[in-house]
Protein backbone atom coordinates (compact mmCIF):
# COMPACT_ATOMS: atom_id res chain seq x y z
CA UNK A 1 0.00 0.00 0.00
CA UNK A 2 2.68 2.58 0.65
CA UNK A 3 3.84 1.82 -2.94
CA UNK A 4 0.02 3.37 -3.99
CA UNK A 5 0.45 6.22 -1.09
CA UNK A 6 3.65 6.90 -3.00
CA UNK A 7 1.59 7.43 -6.57
CA UNK A 8 -1.19 9.52 -4.53
CA UNK A 9 2.02 12.13 -3.46
CA UNK A 10 3.41 12.00 -7.11
CA UNK A 11 0.10 13.06 -8.35
CA UNK A 12 -1.43 15.40 -5.60
CA UNK A 13 1.50 16.61 -4.73
CA UNK A 14 0.30 16.06 -0.70
CA UNK A 15 0.08 12.94 1.60
CA UNK A 16 -3.53 11.77 1.49
CA UNK A 17 -5.64 12.12 4.75
CA UNK A 18 -6.81 8.82 4.53
CA UNK A 19 -6.65 5.43 3.48
CA UNK A 20 -9.47 3.02 3.34
CA UNK A 21 -9.50 -0.09 1.74
CA UNK A 22 -12.36 -1.63 0.02
CA UNK A 23 -14.36 -5.31 0.08
CA UNK A 24 -12.83 -6.85 -3.23
CA UNK A 25 -15.10 -9.05 -5.13
CA UNK A 26 -14.21 -12.05 -7.58
CA UNK A 27 -11.02 -11.21 -8.53
CA UNK A 28 -7.15 -10.80 -7.08
CA UNK A 29 -6.96 -6.62 -7.19
CA UNK A 30 -7.07 -4.54 -3.82
CA UNK A 31 -8.84 -1.63 -3.90
CA UNK A 32 -8.88 1.89 -1.85
CA UNK A 33 -9.88 5.01 -1.37
CA UNK A 34 -7.61 7.65 -0.59
CA UNK A 35 -8.98 11.30 0.65
CA UNK A 36 -7.35 14.83 0.59
CA UNK A 37 -7.55 17.20 3.08
CA UNK A 38 -10.68 18.83 1.02
CA UNK A 39 -12.51 15.61 0.86
CA UNK A 40 -11.42 14.83 -2.78
CA UNK A 41 -11.41 11.33 -3.27
CA UNK A 42 -10.11 8.89 -5.51
CA UNK A 43 -9.56 4.88 -5.88
CA UNK A 44 -5.95 3.05 -5.75
CA UNK A 45 -6.10 -0.07 -7.26
CA UNK A 46 -3.31 -2.64 -6.64
CA UNK A 47 -3.46 -5.16 -9.01
CA UNK A 48 -1.80 -8.79 -9.63
CA UNK A 49 -0.79 -8.87 -13.49
CA UNK A 50 0.86 -6.05 -15.20
CA UNK A 51 -0.71 -6.83 -19.00
CA UNK A 52 -4.48 -6.89 -16.84
CA UNK A 53 -3.64 -3.54 -14.93
CA UNK A 54 -2.05 -2.01 -18.40
CA UNK A 55 -5.38 -3.29 -20.45
CA UNK A 56 -7.93 -1.22 -18.14
CA UNK A 57 -5.87 1.71 -18.64
CA UNK A 58 -5.43 1.73 -22.20
CA UNK A 59 -9.24 0.79 -22.58
CA UNK A 60 -10.48 3.76 -20.07
CA UNK A 61 -7.80 6.20 -21.84
CA UNK A 62 -9.77 5.46 -25.01
CA UNK A 63 -13.50 5.47 -23.69
CA UNK A 64 -13.19 8.24 -21.95
CA UNK A 65 -12.41 11.22 -24.69
CA UNK A 66 -15.37 9.27 -26.21
CA UNK A 67 -17.66 10.11 -23.64
CA UNK A 68 -18.24 6.75 -22.82
CA UNK A 69 -19.23 6.04 -18.91
CA UNK A 70 -16.00 5.20 -17.59
CA UNK A 71 -13.70 6.26 -14.70
CA UNK A 72 -11.26 7.97 -15.77
CA UNK A 73 -7.08 6.82 -14.95
CA UNK A 74 -4.95 9.78 -12.82
CA UNK A 75 -1.65 7.95 -12.61
CA UNK A 76 -0.33 4.87 -13.07
CA UNK A 77 3.36 3.60 -11.66
CA UNK A 78 6.04 2.97 -13.72
CA UNK A 79 5.04 -1.06 -13.35
CA UNK A 80 1.84 -0.70 -14.48
CA UNK A 81 0.65 -2.22 -10.87
CA UNK A 82 -0.82 0.43 -9.38
CA UNK A 83 -3.04 2.98 -10.45
CA UNK A 84 -5.26 5.99 -9.37
CA UNK A 85 -8.70 6.28 -10.74
CA UNK A 86 -12.15 8.12 -10.45
CA UNK A 87 -14.04 7.72 -7.47
CA UNK A 88 -17.56 6.59 -9.25
CA UNK A 89 -19.10 6.38 -5.38
CA UNK A 90 -20.03 3.34 -3.12
CA UNK A 91 -23.42 2.63 -4.99
CA UNK A 92 -23.19 -0.15 -7.44
CA UNK A 93 -26.02 -1.36 -9.51
CA UNK A 94 -26.54 -4.51 -7.82
CA UNK A 95 -26.82 -2.42 -4.64
CA UNK A 96 -29.61 -0.57 -5.76
CA UNK A 97 -31.57 -3.15 -7.27
CA UNK A 98 -31.08 -5.69 -3.72
CA UNK A 99 -34.77 -5.24 -2.64
CA UNK A 100 -36.12 -7.00 -6.01
CA UNK A 101 -33.42 -9.17 -5.98
CA UNK A 102 -34.13 -10.08 -2.43
CA UNK A 103 -37.70 -10.98 -3.30
CA UNK A 104 -37.20 -13.07 -5.82
CA UNK A 105 -37.57 -11.04 -8.64
CA UNK A 106 -40.04 -8.46 -7.63
CA UNK A 107 -38.57 -5.54 -9.08
CA UNK A 108 -40.08 -2.19 -8.42
CA UNK A 109 -40.36 0.48 -10.79
CA UNK A 110 -36.89 2.75 -10.17
CA UNK A 111 -35.24 -0.87 -10.22
CA UNK A 112 -36.63 -1.28 -13.68
CA UNK A 113 -35.87 1.88 -14.74
CA UNK A 114 -32.12 1.57 -13.41
CA UNK A 115 -32.00 -1.50 -15.29
CA UNK A 116 -33.79 0.45 -18.69
CA UNK A 117 -30.89 3.01 -18.26
CA UNK A 118 -28.13 0.34 -17.90
CA UNK A 119 -29.35 -1.89 -21.09
CA UNK A 120 -29.92 1.27 -23.21
CA UNK A 121 -26.01 2.72 -22.46
CA UNK A 122 -24.65 -0.59 -23.29
CA UNK A 123 -24.42 -0.65 -26.59
CA UNK A 124 -22.45 2.90 -27.03
CA UNK A 125 -19.60 1.09 -25.20
CA UNK A 126 -19.81 -2.18 -27.52
CA UNK A 127 -20.33 0.09 -30.67
CA UNK A 128 -19.01 3.42 -30.39
CA UNK A 129 -16.16 2.00 -28.07
CA UNK A 130 -14.81 -0.26 -30.57
CA UNK A 131 -13.71 2.41 -33.35
CA UNK A 132 -10.70 2.97 -33.15
CA UNK A 133 -9.51 0.68 -30.56
CA UNK A 134 -6.39 -1.25 -30.73
CA UNK A 135 -7.67 -4.67 -30.03
CA UNK A 136 -4.07 -5.90 -29.27
CA UNK A 137 -4.11 -3.76 -26.17
CA UNK A 138 -6.57 -6.80 -24.81
CA UNK A 139 -6.19 -8.93 -22.02
CA UNK A 140 -5.33 -12.04 -21.96
CA UNK A 141 -6.34 -12.20 -25.90
CA UNK A 142 -7.51 -9.35 -28.53
CA UNK A 143 -10.67 -11.54 -29.74
CA UNK A 144 -13.08 -13.73 -28.35
CA UNK A 145 -12.82 -16.92 -30.64
CA UNK A 146 -13.31 -21.06 -31.12
CA UNK A 147 -10.00 -21.82 -28.80
CA UNK A 148 -11.88 -19.19 -26.19
CA UNK A 149 -14.94 -20.95 -25.75
CA UNK A 150 -13.58 -24.23 -26.02
CA UNK A 151 -11.52 -23.00 -22.76
CA UNK A 152 -14.39 -21.89 -21.41
CA UNK A 153 -16.42 -24.89 -21.80
CA UNK A 154 -13.76 -27.15 -20.79
CA UNK A 155 -13.19 -24.50 -17.39
CA UNK A 156 -17.15 -25.97 -16.63
CA UNK A 157 -16.60 -29.42 -17.61
CA UNK A 158 -13.23 -29.82 -15.00
CA UNK A 159 -14.13 -27.39 -12.21
CA UNK A 160 -18.14 -27.82 -12.38
CA UNK A 161 -19.09 -31.28 -13.83
CA UNK A 162 -16.51 -33.33 -12.81
CA UNK A 163 -17.00 -32.45 -8.99
CA UNK A 164 -20.63 -33.09 -9.32
CA UNK A 165 -19.68 -36.87 -9.66
CA UNK A 166 -21.43 -37.33 -12.65
CA UNK A 167 -20.14 -40.22 -14.91
CA UNK A 168 -19.69 -39.18 -18.77
CA UNK A 169 -18.49 -40.19 -21.74
CA UNK A 170 -15.38 -37.25 -22.36
CA UNK A 171 -14.96 -37.74 -26.54
CA UNK A 172 -18.94 -37.33 -26.78
CA UNK A 173 -18.98 -34.79 -24.85
CA UNK A 174 -16.32 -32.52 -26.27
CA UNK A 175 -17.57 -33.81 -29.92
CA UNK A 176 -21.00 -31.46 -28.40
CA UNK A 177 -18.66 -28.47 -27.17
CA UNK A 178 -16.72 -28.02 -30.67
CA UNK A 179 -19.78 -27.94 -32.19
CA UNK A 180 -21.35 -25.38 -29.77
CA UNK A 181 -18.08 -23.35 -29.94
CA UNK A 182 -18.66 -23.54 -33.65
CA UNK A 183 -22.26 -22.03 -33.57
CA UNK A 184 -20.93 -19.22 -31.35
CA UNK A 185 -18.34 -18.43 -33.69
CA UNK A 186 -19.75 -18.55 -36.87
CA UNK A 187 -20.14 -14.97 -37.62
CA UNK A 188 -17.64 -12.04 -37.31
CA UNK A 189 -17.58 -9.28 -34.99
CA UNK A 190 -15.73 -5.70 -34.99
CA UNK A 191 -17.65 -4.58 -31.45
CA UNK A 192 -16.08 -4.60 -27.98
CA UNK A 193 -17.40 -7.30 -25.80
CA UNK A 194 -17.33 -6.36 -22.07
CA UNK A 195 -17.62 -9.91 -21.17
CA UNK A 196 -17.92 -9.53 -17.31
CA UNK A 197 -20.97 -7.37 -17.78
CA UNK A 198 -23.09 -7.59 -14.97
CA UNK A 199 -24.54 -5.51 -11.91
CA UNK A 200 -22.01 -5.39 -9.98
CA UNK A 201 -19.63 -4.07 -12.71
CA UNK A 202 -21.85 -0.89 -12.96
CA UNK A 203 -21.53 2.08 -9.89
CA UNK A 204 -24.23 4.65 -10.17
CA UNK A 205 -22.74 7.88 -9.66
CA UNK A 206 -23.37 10.81 -7.61
CA UNK A 207 -26.16 11.55 -9.77
CA UNK A 208 -27.31 8.05 -9.81
CA UNK A 209 -26.05 7.96 -13.84
CA UNK A 210 -24.79 4.20 -14.47
CA UNK A 211 -20.89 3.82 -15.09
CA UNK A 212 -19.38 0.81 -16.00
CA UNK A 213 -16.20 -0.35 -14.52
CA UNK A 214 -13.78 -3.41 -13.84
CA UNK A 215 -13.54 -4.03 -18.20
CA UNK A 216 -10.62 -5.13 -18.14
CA UNK A 217 -10.98 -8.88 -19.62
CA UNK A 218 -12.86 -6.49 -22.80
CA UNK A 219 -12.21 -7.75 -26.79
CA UNK A 220 -13.49 -8.17 -30.10
CA UNK A 221 -16.13 -10.02 -29.56
CA UNK A 222 -19.46 -10.74 -30.23
CA UNK A 223 -23.01 -8.47 -28.80
CA UNK A 224 -24.72 -11.17 -28.11
CA UNK A 225 -22.63 -12.48 -25.31
CA UNK A 226 -22.93 -9.43 -22.70
CA UNK A 227 -26.86 -9.29 -22.89
CA UNK A 228 -27.13 -12.81 -21.57
CA UNK A 229 -24.24 -12.27 -19.03
CA UNK A 230 -26.11 -9.20 -17.25
CA UNK A 231 -29.67 -10.61 -17.89
CA UNK A 232 -29.23 -14.45 -16.97
CA UNK A 233 -26.97 -13.60 -13.90
CA UNK A 234 -27.69 -16.34 -11.52
CA UNK A 235 -28.61 -14.64 -8.58
CA UNK A 236 -30.80 -11.94 -10.06
CA UNK A 237 -33.65 -13.86 -10.52
CA UNK A 238 -35.20 -11.82 -13.27
CA UNK A 239 -38.56 -12.92 -14.90
CA UNK A 240 -39.07 -13.59 -18.46
CA UNK A 241 -41.42 -10.49 -19.14
CA UNK A 242 -38.75 -8.49 -17.80
CA UNK A 243 -35.77 -9.76 -19.69
CA UNK A 244 -37.73 -9.43 -22.70
CA UNK A 245 -38.24 -5.75 -22.02
CA UNK A 246 -34.27 -5.07 -21.40
CA UNK A 247 -33.71 -7.51 -24.33
CA UNK A 248 -36.21 -4.72 -26.51
CA UNK A 249 -35.00 -1.94 -24.69
CA UNK A 250 -31.30 -2.65 -25.60
CA UNK A 251 -31.89 -3.61 -29.21
CA UNK A 252 -33.92 -0.45 -29.87
CA UNK A 253 -30.39 1.77 -28.48
CA UNK A 254 -28.18 -0.75 -30.64
CA UNK A 255 -30.04 0.37 -34.12
CA UNK A 256 -28.90 3.85 -33.65
CA UNK A 257 -25.96 2.55 -34.09
CA UNK A 258 -26.23 -0.47 -36.73
CA UNK A 259 -28.75 -2.44 -38.24
CA UNK A 260 -30.68 -4.98 -36.06
CA UNK A 261 -31.97 -8.53 -37.27
CA UNK A 262 -33.91 -8.72 -34.21
CA UNK A 263 -35.01 -12.22 -35.15
CA UNK A 264 -31.42 -13.94 -35.86
CA UNK A 265 -30.09 -11.67 -32.71
CA UNK A 266 -32.54 -13.57 -31.04
CA UNK A 267 -31.86 -16.91 -32.12
CA UNK A 268 -28.17 -16.31 -31.59
CA UNK A 269 -28.58 -15.05 -28.10
CA UNK A 270 -30.15 -18.27 -26.87
CA UNK A 271 -26.81 -20.11 -27.68
CA UNK A 272 -24.77 -17.36 -25.85
CA UNK A 273 -26.94 -17.87 -22.72
CA UNK A 274 -26.92 -21.81 -22.47
CA UNK A 275 -22.67 -21.02 -23.03
CA UNK A 276 -22.91 -18.19 -20.42
CA UNK A 277 -24.55 -20.62 -17.92
CA UNK A 278 -22.11 -23.15 -18.25
CA UNK A 279 -19.31 -20.49 -18.05
CA UNK A 280 -20.88 -19.24 -14.96
CA UNK A 281 -21.25 -22.84 -13.53
CA UNK A 282 -17.59 -23.70 -13.91
CA UNK A 283 -16.03 -19.85 -12.42
CA UNK A 284 -18.86 -21.05 -9.40
CA UNK A 285 -17.43 -24.40 -8.97
CA UNK A 286 -13.63 -22.90 -8.96
CA UNK A 287 -14.18 -20.23 -6.36
CA UNK A 288 -16.59 -21.84 -4.73
CA UNK A 289 -15.69 -25.82 -4.37
CA UNK A 290 -12.08 -25.08 -4.70
CA UNK A 291 -11.51 -21.55 -3.30
CA UNK A 292 -14.60 -21.66 -0.54
CA UNK A 293 -15.87 -18.73 -1.47
CA UNK A 294 -19.03 -18.25 0.33
CA UNK A 295 -21.01 -15.84 -2.56
CA UNK A 296 -19.96 -18.38 -5.33
CA UNK A 297 -21.37 -20.97 -3.06
CA UNK A 298 -24.33 -19.80 -2.33
CA UNK A 299 -24.80 -18.56 -6.40
CA UNK A 300 -24.75 -22.32 -7.49
CA UNK A 301 -28.52 -22.99 -7.12
CA UNK A 302 -29.41 -19.99 -8.36
CA UNK A 303 -27.23 -21.00 -11.83
CA UNK A 304 -28.68 -24.91 -11.47
CA UNK A 305 -32.42 -23.21 -11.56
CA UNK A 306 -31.32 -21.16 -14.64
CA UNK A 307 -29.78 -24.27 -16.39
CA UNK A 308 -33.03 -26.51 -15.76
CA UNK A 309 -35.06 -23.51 -16.90
CA UNK A 310 -32.77 -23.10 -20.33
CA UNK A 311 -32.77 -26.77 -20.87
CA UNK A 312 -36.90 -26.97 -20.20
CA UNK A 313 -37.46 -24.33 -23.09
CA UNK A 314 -35.54 -26.96 -25.42
CA UNK A 315 -32.15 -24.65 -25.38
CA UNK A 316 -29.49 -27.00 -26.13
CA UNK A 317 -29.46 -28.79 -29.61
CA UNK A 318 -27.04 -31.10 -28.60
CA UNK A 319 -27.90 -34.68 -27.60
CA UNK A 320 -25.15 -35.69 -25.63
CA UNK A 321 -24.39 -32.26 -24.07
CA UNK A 322 -28.20 -32.15 -23.46
CA UNK A 323 -27.91 -35.30 -21.90
CA UNK A 324 -25.41 -34.68 -19.52
CA UNK A 325 -26.98 -31.21 -18.38
CA UNK A 326 -29.89 -33.16 -17.26
CA UNK A 327 -28.38 -35.21 -15.21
Amino acid sequence: MQHLVELYKEWSGEEPLNVAPLAGAGSNRVYYRLSSCTGKTVIGVVGTSCEENEAFIYLATHFVPKGLPVPEVYAVSADSMRYLQQDLGSMSLFDAIAKGRKSGGMYDEEEKELLRRTMALLPALQVRGAEGLDFSHCYPQEEMDVTNVMFDLNYFKYCFLKATGIDFHELRLEKDFHCLARDLMNSSSSTFLYRDFQARNVMLDADGNPCFIDFQGGRKGPLEYDVASFLWQASAHYSTNLRNEMIEVYLDALSEYIEVDRVLFHKRLRLFVLFRTLQVLGAYGFRGYFERKKHFLESIPSAIENLSALLAGGVCDYPYLHSVLQQ
